[in-house]
């Protein structure tokens, strides 16, 4: 057998040796490396890719009524995801779960694009899957990569009221709202936010904790099961809100608006606690949630009577001759002035160069100024009213909590509009108005604007001398807004009394407010407001004191005549619902 000579030098055997040597020095160093030193970082990846963590959503916490009655609770739902890094081909696993799903394929690829934000963090697809639909899911999973559903809580309404201005609506969160918080990484692509009402203004109450749940998956992204050396983080639900609200008043303010526009409210003057508020017309509660029809929402969304606006904090109107206790304390005010002494009406009164009419064109005679109050006379008003400064009167309206904010617990509260002579002279040029304006101003017209909720603080102030709360919505709400308001106590006795005469009098305005039980006692006043974009709006105000309780209301219909005529029963029927609540169900107290 031949052998070939080895020719070799024993100095290139040792150099072969030595570098086999050290590439295995750097295969054990790098071994090390990995195995050791990285083991923190590639231990990461690895599990990234065997394990999937699940955020799973807090429920938010339940909005109850006074009484502890649910007003808004969470139903558990479906929601469809996926991780687009796990998809092994994108179309043909959104053409099938459109057909296992029965949705169209341009919505899954709609969400999929609005809650897209990594290749593997899960994109929602599809929401308020059905039962029906999780078992064809099931029946698919297998050939469904990286697609997986969990269970979602979604805002339910189990009561029988709406008190959708009240409530409010939640959105879900996408990228263009997540931008705009003030605490974006607090929430996640598809969570729920406060967006309006009690569920904007006590967010930060209402939201939870999310929880997190780790699942291993296999090399198709099917889940195995748990990982046990991750343990799950259980969400933290948000904390519940008691409102002022008693379900059973706001149930027969709602009946009663019922096909009229407008705002009713209801309340406990001392505390400033609102017992039910309606603004119509409204929107079903569940508008937001996702099961309503797109023509549904488009009907809400362009429907002219504006059923979205809140009116009872954003509506601006003239208040008319609600605020004409205003001016009435303004002339008690003055040493000087006799609300004794007669001033006749005969309908229309001139003033420089313009003429002002009373609402009643036939003139009520001679009348002082209780009987000014309770025929709500604007004649004597005009006349008695002339020689006081417009900035006077200015002073007294926001003394009495017009043109600044009440500070209720719903977003958005306008100011309304309480014109000076600053005002008036940006507006109109210093010759562009006269002190003829004033006589306007004093009977609730003009340029004067104001919301129904300031109305509300404003009755809220006469039935109490000027001890109110300020108006809120929840419990617990300690807050003080009496102004610096100091009026004599004959000032006060003579306001009352007056307002008593308006609905007790035979002549009063407001007699169809008088529920007509005995141990009642109502005061009131009505008024009419000019509306230069139709109709006019009637109004009443006033308070109830039974068995040593008062309760308040205001009333606001739009373009609906005289506040006599057609503010005053309403306001009857609300005190006899009252009265039927105390009675029957005895769900009213003071907190």
């Amino acid at each position: 057998m031949l052998k070939a000579d080895n020719i070799a030098s024993v100095r290139q055997y040792f150099l072969a040796v030595g570098i086999t040597i050290c590439l295995i020095f750097i295969l054990i160093a790098r071994f090390f490396q990995l195995q050791i030193l990285d083991y923190d970082q590639y231990s990461k990846k690895a599990n990234t890719n065997r394990i999937r963590k699940v955020t799973t959503s807090a429920p938010r916490g339940l909005i109850l009524d006074r009484n502890g009655q649910i007003l808004v609770d969470n139903l558990p739902t479906y929601i469809l995801n996926a991780v687009p890094g796990e998809l092994p081909n994108k179309e043909e696993t959104f053409a099938l779960i459109s057909k296992t799903l029965g949705v169209k394929p341009s919505s899954l690829l709609k969400n999929y694009k609005k809650y897209y934000r990594g290749r593997f963090i899960p994109a929602r697809l599809a929401k308020d899957l059905t039962f029906s639909q999780i078992s064809r899911l099931e029946e698919n999973i297998l050939n469904l990569e990286g697609v997986y559903y969990q269970q979602f809580p979604e805002r339910y309404f189990p009561s029988k009221v709406r008190a959708s201005h009240i409530l409010g609506y939640v959105k879900e969160v996408d990228k263009d709202i997540r931008q705009s918080l003030n605490n974006p990484a607090d929430y996640e692509f598809g969570d729920i936010i406060g967006w309006s009402g009690l569920e904007k203004s006590y967010e930060q109450y209402l939201r939870g904790s999310h929880g997190i749940q780790f699942y291993q998956v296999d090399a198709f992204g099917r889940e195995v099961g748990y990982v046990d050396d991750f343990p799950p983080l259980d969400p933290e639900p948000g904390k519940n809100i008691i409102t002022t609200i008693d379900i059973n008043i706001q149930y027969s303010l709602e009946n009663l608006m019922d096909g009229k526009r407008g705002v009713v409210i209801v309340g406990i003057p001392e505390t400033g606690e609102i017992l039910g508020v309606v603004s119509k017309p409204d929107f079903s509660p569940d508008l937001f949630t996702g099961r309503i029809r797109e023509q549904d929402w488009n009907n809400v969304l362009y429907d002219p009577n504006k059923p979205l606006v809140n009116r009872f904090n954003q509506g601006l109107y003239p208040p008319g001759s609600i605020v004409k206790m205003i001016t009435e304390a303004i002339l008690l005010d003055n040493q000087d002035f006799d609300p004794h002494a007669l001033l006749k009406c005969d309908g229309s009164y001139q003033y420089g160069d313009r003429v002002f009419g009373c609402w009643y064109i036939h003139g009520h005679g001679n009348v002082d100024l209780t009987s000014a109050i309770t025929q709500s006379c604007d004649i004597y008003f005009y006349k008695t009213i002339q020689y006081y400064a417009l900035d006077k009167l200015a002073n007294y309206f926001r003394l009495f909590g017009f043109g600044d904010v009440t500070g209720i617990d719903i977003e958005r509260e306008y100011k309304g509009t309480i014109p000076t002579t600053k005002y008036m002279n940006e507006r109109y040029g210093r010759s562009g108005w006269s002190k003829g304006a004033l006589l306007n101003f004093c009977i609730g017209q003009g340029e004067i604007l104001v919301t129904p909720i300031q109305v509300f603080n404003y009755i809220n102030i006469l039935a109490t001398r000027g001890e109110a709360n300020g108006p809120y919505l929840v419990f617990p709400n300690q807050k003080n807004d009496s102004k610096d308001l100091t009026l004599d106590s004959e000032v006060w006795d003579r306001i009352v009394f007056d307002m008593k005469q308006v609905v007790m009098h035979a002549n009063g305005t407001g007699k169809n407010a008088d529920p007509l039980v005995g141990g009642v006692d109502v005061f009131g006043k009505t008024g009419t407001a000019e509306n230069p974009h139709g109709d006019d709006h009637a109004w009443f105000i006033g308070w109830m004191n039974y068995e040593g309780q008062k309760f308040s209301t205001v009333i606001l219909l739009e373009n609906a005549g005289s506040g006599g005529a057609v503010a005053a029963p309403i306001a009857k029927k609300v005190f006899n619902n009252i009265l039927f609540d105390l009675k029957n169900t005895n769900s009213i107290s003071m907190k």
